[in-house]
């Protein structure tokens, strides 16, 4: 996620280099020719400002429901933050709970508590891996145990599988004494937000946006492009200024351009680039919160911006 408020023109421009690059050969090209007597016609500018309407319109609906997405994986993502943090409370409050009772074993409880906060913290960074299409399972080792890891590693969808051995343990710790015949029943339901949110962005990770808005807005964008330089080469040429159309050309050629990219980089909210939702950041914050929780106090450090990225 970007926070920085300005950005590298450089950077800025490389996100564009293939329309910049079109637009610049477009324009030299028809300067050329028309100044060497080759071609001595140009297009009404009126072609050019119904082209561009058109396309305006298509960018405009590509970059709100881009944003609209985007909007929608953070509020998930925020829910998930919620949701991670009400189980591990559940799971460490319910535990002690119990410490009255005749069966309760302290040991046997603490390690349950820890157990199973880690397997919600392994989770949510598995559920990172799994929507970027990574292949860093190794880092769930440290939270869980080698017999869970080695069936997690065999699993295809792995937060899923998670999902199921956070359930099986509930139920085993409610057979030995552990937790209350009706402990579960608030468990379950913080289980099933988790699952629902899992399923949410597994939707916008799967689903695209429709293809055809994708298609005809670049298509539109590169016959704009390239009919620019006509429409603008007789204004300029009447004015005694015709080199002047290729700045110019290329300068609302970059406009338009820039704008769509806006909503293609945005459209996509789990790719791991510097525009995405930060995953990373939100499950280190996870992290933290119910490793406090759990009274740790050798807690990660805080991921914080970088060069005014969030990842």
């Amino acid at each position: 996620m970007i926070l920085k408020r300005n950005f590298n023109p450089l950077k800025v421009i490389h996100y564009v280099k293939s329309e910049l690059l079109i637009s610049t050969a477009a324009s030299v090209g028809i300067w050329w020719l028309f100044e060497n007597g080759i071609a001595q016609f140009s297009l009404p500018f009126s072609i050019a400002a119904i082209l561009g309407s058109a396309l305006a319109i298509f960018i405009a609906f590509r970059n709100n429901s881009a944003y609209g997405r985007w909007w929608e994986a953070r509020k998930v993502w925020g829910g998930i933050v919620n949701s991670s943090r009400v189980l591990a409370r559940l799971i460490i409050t319910f535990t002690d709970s119990h410490a009255h009772q005749a069966n309760y074993e302290k040991e046997r409880s603490e390690s349950f508590k820890k157990h199973l906060v880690y397997c919600c913290i392994a989770w949510v960074h598995a559920l990172r891996i799994h929507l970027r299409n990574q292949e860093t399972w190794s880092e769930l080792k440290p939270f869980l145990s080698p017999e869970d890891y080695s069936q997690l590693v065999l699993s295809q969808n792995k937060p899923n599988f998670l999902q199921l051995l956070i359930g099986k343990k509930i139920y085993q710790a409610m057979a030995n004494g552990t937790l209350g015949g009706f402990d579960s029943f608030q468990m379950e339901g913080q289980l099933l937000a988790l699952a629902n949110y899992q399923g949410s962005c597994e939707r916008i990770k799967n689903t695209p946006l429709l293809r055809q808005y994708d298609f005809f807005t670049r298509l539109f964008l590169y016959v704009f492009i390239i009919l620019l330089p006509f429409a603008l080469i007789g204004d300029f040429s009447r004015m005694e200024m015709a080199g002047l159309m290729v700045p110019v050309s290329i300068l609302i050629s970059f406009v338009f351009s820039i704008q769509a990219k806006v909503g293609e980089v945005n459209e996509d909210p789990f790719e791991n680039r510097i525009t995405d939702v930060p995953l990373s950041s939100l499950c280190n914050s996870i992290e933290i919160d119910l490793k406090e929780m759990l009274g740790e106090g050798n807690l990660p450090k805080k991921l914080n911006q970088k060069d005014g990225y969030l990842y």
